[in-house]
Parts: structure tokens; sequence; C-alpha cells
């Protein structure tokens, strides 16, 4: 990450034109002091041609306004919801710069790839930039023969150094014949494929994602007055947009319950934009009065989908209170070239985490009665990582941009993800929840709270930040209590099991069984590989390929490692069933277990002693204890 210092040789640049390359062809650290060339009165015009989104790229042609001399654009690099510099760079392609038809050398910057050097002749006010969009490198697909997902960030450039809240952006977009679209954007009009959209703030463009498709539907969940909730659903095939109706019933249930959770609301209408496709990739991405929701194409038909991942639209819509409306102070730029510090993010995702699971059981999207069964499968995940042993929380989202782009390949348990801060995020703030609970003899709860923290009660799709002391603060405002010393105990502390009084003091207590999971059993079917991480402490997935090994289990100290292949599991051909008839026997006689595995075209032989037989976690109810995740996951709305 680039260290954010503004260089004092360069203040000059905010008195006038953005800075030039200079003889070394370098630009300063990244600000916000630029006059903006591109007003409301003369925006930066923005046009998409989409036509070719179904093969995977589109043509970004921008007429940017400038002033003679030596002129800076950047590409977006921190786009906010990512929480990294993920602005795809390498999806930049085939670029031209030109003024009044006549081509003009452009140079990369020597230092920030970003950034791109011009030197504008006398006389012209408004330069021609083009580039070929890839909409489906950089690890990510966003586009299909059937949909695409737009982001604005990806298909534009902007003048340097200037704040997004005061440069605007008109964009329009050219879609393929016979798709249709959806976005947070206003559409002012359509002339055949092209739609046109009003010139807002740059910032306001970027946080409005669009997404179209040939097979589309669009859903009113919500509305009261003039707000509105959509569910904009766009699919590879018709028939992944037959939702059954009692789900769609769960989904209009989302509304009420967000509403009664914060007791606000900062958006006017709302979309929460959906792609039903095994090709693109996976994605929730947050925004202020949409979301930028992926997901397979039998999400919304598939029972086992919404089990296990029912929190995706639940947990973006109510990052538009929590991320989107309140956010920590050092993640809060006027551009996206502005290094983010990610440090709070414990309490912007690790606390949306929560709140995003808790609308999914209070709407009914799962069952409330569930939840016991999904905390236990999440409280042995974090209690069993051995990166806890050395790795607080803090470290996890301070790193985290390099813990979202860069933390792959082997032993992901020792070095800890990203995911975690997610994860643990949950634990941790059911513990706040249950501790203002019990403290207050249930007349107050995390709810309280909220409706504290998203105060007034309605305003637009504004940013208020927050810093520790402000959430510390305003939770001591609910109940007194020593939040400090919890939150170092818990995020800033090595913290060898995660938060765990929730569990006693909501009326349940932690046992493994034979029995299996629902959550864990569903995740598994779905995605195709096996956990043993609680038995032999290994995971393998559908092709019997060791992903990891738990430091300290009897498969880790028979030196088993990632990358092995299981071939036979005591003289039989490997499938999980296999394996699982094994481990009973194990269990019954306490005999090791043979494992041949393969790796580099080498085979070997491994013993493991495990005896334990298949072990699972669950929630058993405390006898003459209040079941307070019941009264937590009921529904709360009236509706």
């Amino acid at each position: 990450m680039k260290q954010f210092l503004m260089r004092s040789a360069f203040a000059a640049a905010a008195l006038g034109l953005c800075v030039s390359a200079g003889a070394a062809g370098l630009i300063p650290e990244p600000n916000a002091n630029a006059v903006p060339y591109a007003t409301k009165a003369d925006p930066e015009i923005l046009v998409l041609d989409a036509s070719t989104a179904g093969r995977g790229f589109a043509t970004s042609t921008m007429q940017i306004p400038v002033r003679p001399g030596p002129f800076t654009f950047v590409y977006p690099q921190w786009i906010p919801g990512y929480h990294a510099p993920h602005g795809p760079l390498a999806d930049v392609s085939q670029i031209k710069v030109s003024a009044d038809g006549k081509p003009l050398t452009w140079r990369r910057d020597k230092v920030d790839m970003y950034a791109f050097h011009v030197t504008v002749p006398q006389g012209v006010h408004t330069i021609k930039v083009q580039f070929t969009v890839l909409l489906n490198g950089g690890g990510s697909l966003r586009a299909s023969p059937n949909t695409a997902v737009i982001t604005w960030t990806r298909v534009l450039f902007y003048q340097n150094n200037i704040n997004y809240h005061h440069y605007y952006v008109k964009p329009s977009i050219i879609l393929p014949k016979g798709w249709g679209y959806s976005t947070a954007l206003t559409t002012t009009s359509r002339e055949g494929e092209r739609v046109n959209f009003a010139e807002e703030p740059l910032t306001y463009v970027g946080d409005s994602p669009l997404d179209m498709g040939r097979y589309y539907k669009k859903v009113l969940l919500w509305h009261h007055g003039n707000a509105h909730m959509w569910l904009d659903m766009f699919a590879d095939a018709p028939q992944d947009l037959d939702v059954p109706a009692k789900l769609l019933a769960a989904y209009k249930n989302v509304a009420p319950e967000a509403l009664a959770l914060y007791g606000s609301r900062h958006w006017y209408n709302y979309h929460a934009l959906l792609t039903l496709s095994n090709k693109i990739s996976f994605e929730g991405v947050e925004h202020h009065q949409s979301s930028d929701n992926r997901a397979p194409a039998d999400f919304m038909t598939n029972p086992s989908q919404q089990l296990v991942g029912g929190d995706l639209i639940t947990h973006e819509f109510s990052h538009s209170w929590n991320g989107k409306y309140r956010r920590p102070w050092d993640l809060t730029t006027d551009n996206y070239q502005i290094p983010q510090r990610t440090d709070l993010l414990w309490v912007y995702e690790g606390m949306n985490q929560y709140l995003g699971d808790l609308l999914s059981f209070r709407a009914g999207i799962r069952k409330p009665s569930q939840y016991p069964q999904y905390l236990a499968m999440i409280y042995s995940q974090m209690a069993t990582e051995p990166g806890r042993d050395t790795t607080p929380l803090i470290d996890l989202t301070t790193g985290a941009p390099y813990y979202y782009d860069q933390a792959r390949g082997e032993y992901s348990s020792i070095r800890r993800t990203a995911g975690d801060f997610y994860t643990e995020g949950e634990l941790l703030w059911l513990d706040v929840d249950t501790i203002i609970r019990a403290k207050t003899h249930g007349k107050k709860s995390l709810d309280t709270f909220l409706h504290l923290y998203s105060q007034p009660k309605f305003t637009g799709p504004i940013t208020k930040t927050y810093t520790r002391a402000d959430i510390e603060h305003l939770l001591n405002e609910v109940v007194p209590y020593n939040w400090h010393a919890f939150f170092q105990r818990h995020v800033y502390e090595v913290a060898k099991l995660p938060p765990t009084g929730e569990l006693r003091r909501s009326g349940w207590r932690l046992v493994y069984t034979s029995k299996p999971n629902p959550f864990m059993a569903a995740a598994e079917a779905m995605y195709h590989f096996d956990s043993q991480w609680l038995t032999y402490g290994f995971t393998i997935n559908k092709m019997g390929v060791l992903a990891d090994v738990r430091e300290g289990s009897p498969a880790w100290k028979a030196g088993m490692a990632p990358g092995m292949k299981i071939e036979a599991v005591d003289g039989q051909t490997f499938t999980p069933k296999v394996l699982n008839y094994v481990m009973v026997q194990a269990k019954r006689h306490a005999k090791p277990t043979k494992f041949v595995v393969s790796q580099d075209g080498w085979f070997h032989t491994i013993w493991v002693s495990y005896f334990g037989g298949p072990r699972y976690p669950h929630l058993v109810r405390i006898p003459g204890t209040v079941n307070m995740l019941a009264k937590i996951m009921a529904p709360h709305a009236k509706h």
C-alpha cells in the first residue's frame, strides 16, 4: 500500500492545473486538491458501447474537460466496497487519446501505474479518450453470452487529484440488442439501444453499478410513499428466474426488517441487483442505493443455495446503513486514488456479517430456528484455526488490502484470511448483543445501538464517519460497560478463542456429535468438498486433493500436506463414503487409518491416528435458561 503523504513541493497543484509528469515523469502522492474541470454544466461525457458485452468486452469513450498544458488522467484504483487497490488495470487495453480529431501521445507514469500523462495543445478544452474494457479479465468474470455486470469505475478515466464529490460525469450505455438493464442512476432518455443517464458527481456514478441481460425479472419488494426497494434479477436462462412464491415473500420482508433494525432510511429507491450465472464470478458489493450481487444460476431456485448463502442480498442491503451511510473515518476518501485505511473493518464488515445473517433469519429466507446450527458451525471454524494463536483480528483488518488481494495458496488457516473478520466479527457482535440484552434484562439490544448509530431518521445517500471511540461511546449510551477493554481483548490482542460468552449467555452450549450439521452438509454438497477439519484435520476437494491441513491435528502429525491426493483408504479406492466408513471402524477398533496418497508423481503411505469418529458441531439448550437466540432471530417488523 502506498503511503499517504502530501509533498509540499507539489502544493501548487491545488491552485490550478493538474501536476505534470515533470522531467522524471512522476506524480506526487494522491490528493483531492485540484480544481475539477468537469462540472455539472460541463461534465465528463462517458459512452460505454456494451453491445459486445456478451463476447466479453466493451468500448469506453470519454470526452474529458481539460486545460491546455500538462494533464494527468487516472484509472480508479481504490474502489469503495473492495477495501483494496482492486481497480483492474489489466482489463484496460487499446488506449487512444485525441483532441479535435488529432491523436495525442500519452505516457503511463513511471511509478503510479494508474496514472497517464498527456500534453494538451493550446486552444483545446476537451480531449477524447477511448479504450477497450476486458470484462472477463483479472480473475473476475463479469460477462456471459446472456448477462453482464457493469461497474462504472472499471470503464472510465478521470482527472487526477480532484474531489470526486465535485467532479461530474454524464454516462450513457449502448446495450446488446434485446437486453434489459437496471441501475440506481436516473435514466433521462433512450434512443434505440442507447440509454442516457443524468449527470451526477463521480462518486455517485461510481457507486451505481448496472446489470443487464437477455433474460430478466424486476420484482417490487417494498414501497412506502415515493421510496421503493426492487429485486432486479438477470439470468443466463429464463427458468432460473422462476423464483418460488414463498421465497419471494421472504425477500419482501427484508426491507421492513431492516427498517425496524436500524430505525432509519438513508436511500430513496434501492435496487438489489442480482445476476444468476455459472460463468460470472460470485460476488457481493455494497452501494448506497443498490447492491451488486452475483450468484450461481440456481441461487433462487435451489433451497440449499438459500440455506448456505441466503445472507447475500441482506448483507449488502444492510451495508446501505453500515458501510455507506456510517463509515470509518480513515476508510473515507475523496477520490479513487487515495489509499484507504481498513483497520475498522471489524465494525464495517464484522458487524455487518452479523446483521446480514440476522436479517436473513428475521425475514424468513432462512428459518430462525436454524440459527443455532449456523452459529455452531461458524464458532467451530474460528475456534479451530491455528493462525489465531499468533495473529489478532486487528492485523487482518489493518492488512485487509493484502489479505483480500494477495493472501492465496496453501496453509490459509495458519496465515488467516480476510474472511476471518467477517466470521469472527459475527461472533463478536452477537456477543455485544447478548451483553446488552443480559445487562438490561431484555429491554435493550444491539437494535437500540443501531437506532442511535444510524441517526437521523431520514437522509439522502450521504456519509457520516466514525472512529473506534465513537462506537464505544454509543454503546455506553445504550448500557455502561467497559467496551474499550472488551474490543481490546477480542480485536486488538491475540485471542486463543473467539468470543465465547454469547453461547452461554444466550442459553446454549456447544457439543460435537456424529450427526451432520445441516449447514456444513449443504455447503459440502454444493461446492463439492469434504471437510474432515474436526476429525483427521484436513479438507479435500472433489478430486480428493488436500486443500489444507490443520496444524496440530492427527493428519498434521502424520505428515500430510496440501496438494497431496488421497488415492486409497485402508486398501479401498478413496471416496468420501469410504473414508467415513473407515473412520467409524477406527473408532470401534482404535486402529490408525492407512492413507495412500500421491504427490508430484510419488506415492506415499501415511498412517493417521484418529479414533474419534465423525464429529460435527451443534448447539444444545442449557436447561432453565432463556432462549435469547430465538428472541434475537424472531421477526421484529410488522408485516
